[in-house]
């Protein structure tokens, strides 16, 4: 229960502070911190990321600072991605989805080093399809190890900023609508997964990592405008890095036996 609780508060944290992380985080705070398996937690990973992010959404959606057109654009592609890669993800084993879960939290890190904040460029000409191709692969991704981005985070945001022209303000507020459309597919596609193997979700802990991240991010993003941004960034980025580093020591001897760590 204390890893329940403490790991709902660093996600609720992660997301608030840095507008990312949450999926990131969920994912191994269920699987290894709670034993779910693997599916299991990425499936409630979802209806949580799912939660917290429409919950969030809402003050941009008020702001009127959402750009219905991309999300129409960026997000249905991303649903249809997202389903695609629940599909794919039945057919394989967990092992195989931590390990690139673990290469996606490597990517994160990466993008955490880099400087606070992105150039948008308002004259940049806009490829409609290559946003739409953009959605589709992010959607395949967090359809099939359960992250997308969580509050803005490290993969839809920069393709709305670079792509589309987008402020960050704009971009984040975006990106939330996009967030909750992946994880409302990706959960239902998933019910299909855990059946083929008896799986049950356990919605008390889903309930309580949701309402704690809902608390945790609304008082993170208070504790923004307190705290150096780009030294959160690259202390999360270290963390990650530490956390993919034992994902992949779990993953790895699975995939291949002979190999000794």
């Amino acid at each position: 229960m204390i890893t329940l609780f403490l790991g709902a508060i660093a996600v609720g944290l992660s997301l608030g502070m840095l507008g990312s992380g949450g999926a990131i985080l969920t994912v191994p705070i269920l699987a290894y911190g709670l034993g779910q398996t693997e599916k299991q937690a990425i499936a409630s990973a979802l209806i949580i990321v799912g939660i917290i992010s429409s919950i969030s959404s809402i003050t941009g959606i008020r702001q009127r600072l959402v750009n219905w057109p991309l999300v129409m654009l960026f997000g249905f592609p991303g649903m249809t991605g997202t389903y695609l890669g629940a599909w794919i993800a039945s057919y394989l084993d967990g092992a195989i989805q931590m390990t690139v879960f673990a290469l996606v939290m490597l990517a994160a890190a990466w993008r955490m080093f880099q400087p606070v904040g992105l150039a948008s460029s308002h004259d940049q000409t806009q490829s409609y399809w290559f946003t739409g191709l953009q959605g589709l692969l992010v959607g395949v991704l967090t359809g099939f190890v359960g992250v997308g981005g969580v509050g803005g985070g490290f993969l839809i945001v920069p393709a709305l900023v670079l792509l589309s022209g987008l402020t960050m303000q704009t971009a984040v507020a975006t990106s939330l609508v996009i967030i909750v459309m992946n994880s409302l597919i990706g959960f239902l596609k998933y019910q299909n997964v855990l059946a083929l193997t008896h799986t049950q979700l356990d919605w008390s802990v889903i309930v309580i990592m949701a309402v704690i991240g809902v608390a945790g991010s609304l008082a993170g993003q208070r504790l923004s405008g307190r705290l150096p941004q780009q030294h959160l960034q690259r202390f999360f980025s270290v963390c990650l890095i530490l956390m993919a580093g034992f994902i992949l020591y779990q993953s790895l001897p699975s995939l291949l036996p002979s190999m000794t760590l």
